[in-house]
């Protein structure tokens, strides 16, 4: 099966998991990333500008009813809900705040399900709540596929455990194996089996 969309869920200690993952994609990688990072409201473009440096794969912030193309990595908006269109642009909602956050990983995951449906990988990664359960479930159940990193490679365990706990999730991986896996992904496509 070949995939379209990465959709990456990352809270506390974020910084650290993004700069070993993002850069181990290439420049022509054949699927869109699409990141939350959970932020305070006003924060700057620190993150996309400290990613870029690493990176040969292009990092930008997603912007509203921006299409979603291949070989590029999308960073959520602070103080706004980033959500997937069913034309595969994005939306931005300033809705109340999700697992008390905004942006919200289960909103991006939820709506890019329905978007992409089994051509989507859900990823989360280290977190302090249990935002990105919710929306790793709506990823598993329209056929996509579920990556955890091991919580104990997590800066902050909760958000992996919890959706380790709650979904049959397909891949629990160390921090240092999802960047090459992602890009082993994108190269052969893997069986959702």
């Amino acid at each position: 099966m070949k995939y379209e969309t990465v959709v990456i869920g990352v809270s506390s200690g974020g910084l650290n998991a993004l700069s070993r993952i993002i850069p181990a994609l290439p420049q022509n990688y054949p699927l869109s990333v699409i990141i939350v990072q959970h932020r305070i409201k006003d924060s700057d473009d620190f993150l996309v500008e400290y990613l870029n440096k690493l990176c040969d794969i292009h990092v930008k912030e997603a912007l509203f009813r921006n299409s979603i193309k291949p070989g590029i990595v999308y960073i959520a908006p602070s103080g706004y809900h980033l959500l997937v269109e069913r034309d595969k642009r994005f939306g931005l909602s300033v809705d109340l705040p999700v697992s008390f956050a905004i942006p919200s990983i289960d909103v991006l995951f939820e709506s890019a399900a329905i978007a992409y449906k089994e051509k989507i990988v859900g990823v989360i990664l280290t977190g302090a709540n249990s935002d990105g359960t919710s929306g790793l479930r709506a990823v598993k159940k329209v056929g996509g596929l579920t990556v955890v990193q091991d919580p104990v490679t997590s800066e902050a365990s909760v958000m992996p455990e919890t959706a380790i706990k709650t979904v049959k999730v397909d891949h629990i991986l160390s921090l240092d194996l999802i960047g090459p896996f992602l890009t082993k992904l994108g190269r052969e496509g893997v069986d959702n089996g």
